[in-house]
């Protein structure tokens, strides 16, 4: 027995041994790199208010007579401050010199709005940073910091080349700590987030915490191949999920802004959804797969290009597109000017187009509304639908289509039809009047998925009903 139990124990410390023996060792990467990695830290200054509530900085303060700093001020305490008296607002990140002459990445969330921007390197050098540039859109800054003594400076590596699975490796300032080092795997790559739709963020689980924001994300071979930047919380803590910016991505913001002070990007010009099961048996598709063009903006590069409402968008530039999310990234990134060749599905047909990619404009935000059913619609569908005007048609942009007035128990309102929608197609046929969509309505198919186009809040989208 005892010589089992002694081959066993020996099997079983072989055995880890030669996991351990598997298992990366981080030291030389951390020692290599750490120096070119930051810490940064920022300062707001506090804003005193009048008896409106207007904002003056200290300094526009100082410049006015005694009796009006006292009045702006407000009476002072004994320690020589003002009751409820704002005090300057810190925070901190993290960084990472990208060129020997001082260029450094971080986030723009972590400088935004400060009045005072302080990078301090590993061996304790403090130096002030300007802000060469900052992105809102991939939540990018770059600063420049300068000094008599040689910079540190990371190894950029490509993005494109990581797998689910890989290695991965951050260094940063969670919560304060300078230089603390954590692990992990990349969980998946592409992942789109509902706050933005031009970074195919990288998903990992590293240990991600406040203050490790623009930090570095390492692969094994000591290369950056991410900006970490986000976390998924309940809690506001670390929970397992974090996501970092492509460097590929974040390199060319980093140029763009380096040598233009602004960023341009790929930009046709509709607006898209997903391509869920009921939409692909409407439209043909063995397959839920690629983005739908629910609407396509007047003299947008689409428009210009071929693109109408109703294409479903399969590839782009050889590419497939699987999910909605991700085609506006492959858009964003194509230079503007560029023929892009956009291979769509219309009419059960697969057509090949070549579109000239234009620049991203600013963009507007629109609300959708949901409301509850009223009572029973006395038309086809359970809908009551009524003509638009000439200012409703050219306030809306659209050609035709009839107002949805009343919408009843049913097919539609499961369907996501709403009061004051505009319905421009039913059964990819175009509605142009009342009397068009009563003729199309009575002589649907039963038994099958139908789309239907509306125009909501100026925002056009498909829906499904199923007669």
């Amino acid at each position: 027995m005892s010589m089992a139990f002694l081959l066993f124990f020996s099997t079983l410390m072989l055995v880890q041994v030669a996991q351990a023996r598997n298992l990366p060792d981080f030291t030389e990467l951390v020692e290599e790199n750490s120096a070119a990695v930051v810490n940064i830290s920022t300062t707001q200054e506090a804003r005193s208010r009048n008896s409106r509530g207007l904002p003056f900085d200290e300094r526009q303060l100082e410049q006015l007579p005694d009796i009006f700093q006292d009045f702006f001020r407000g009476p002072q305490s004994p320690f020589g401050q003002s009751p409820g008296q704002a005090q300057p607002r810190r925070s901190m990140g993290s960084g990472f010199i990208v060129s020997e002459d001082g260029y450094v990445l971080t986030n723009n969330h972590v400088i935004e709005g400060a009045d005072e921007i302080i990078v301090r390197l590993s061996d304790r050098r403090e130096l002030p940073a300007t802000v060469i540039g900052a992105d809102p859109r991939t939540d990018m800054a770059v600063l420049k910091i300068e000094d008599d003594d040689a910079l540190p400076v990371v190894r950029i590596g490509r993005s494109a080349n990581l797998k689910p699975g890989e290695w991965v490796l951050a260094i940063g300032s969670p919560f304060g700590f300078d230089y603390t080092v954590t692990a992990g795997i990349v969980s998946a790559v592409g992942r789109s987030l509902p706050t933005e739709n031009y970074v195919p963020f990288i998903q990992t689980d590293v240990a991600i915490n406040p203050g490790n924001s623009g930090g570095p994300l390492f692969n094994l071979d000591g290369e950056v191949v991410g900006i970490n930047s986000q976390i998924y919380t309940r809690s506001g803590g670390f929970m397992g999920v974090s996501f970092a910016i492509p460097i590929d991505d974040a390199m060319s913001v980093f140029r763009q802004l380096r040598d233009d002070g602004r960023v341009s990007r790929g930009w046709l010009g509709v607006l898209i959804q997903e391509v869920n099961r009921d939409l692909a048996e409407s439209f043909g598709l063995s397959r839920p797969h690629g983005a739908l063009i629910a609407e396509v903006m007047p003299g947008s590069p689409a428009e210009k290009g071929g693109l109408q409402s109703g294409d479903i968008v399969l590839s782009y530039e050889g590419e497939p597109i699987n999910l909605s999310s991700d085609l506006p990234p492959k858009v964003g990134r194509t230079t503007v000017g560029e023929q892009a060749r956009i291979t769509v599905m219309r009419e059960g047909r697969e057509r090949t187009l070549n579109v000239e990619i234009g620049r991203l404009p600013e963009e507007d935000d629109s609300v959708s509304t949901s409301e509850q059913p009223s009572s029973p619609g006395t038309g086809p569908l359970g809908l009551r639908v009524e003509p638009l005007s000439e200012d409703m048609l050219e306030n809306l942009g659209v050609s035709g289509g009839v107002l949805v007035a009343e919408v009843g128990r049913g097919t539609a309102f499961e369907a996501g039809v709403r009061s004051n929608d505009v319905i421009t197609e039913l059964n990819r046929e175009p509605v142009r009047s009342v009397e068009d969509f009563r003729k199309i309505a009575n002589n649907l198919p039963t038994g099958r998925a139908i789309p239907v186009r509306i125009v909501r809040d100026g925002r056009a989208s498909y829906l499904v009903i199923k007669p």
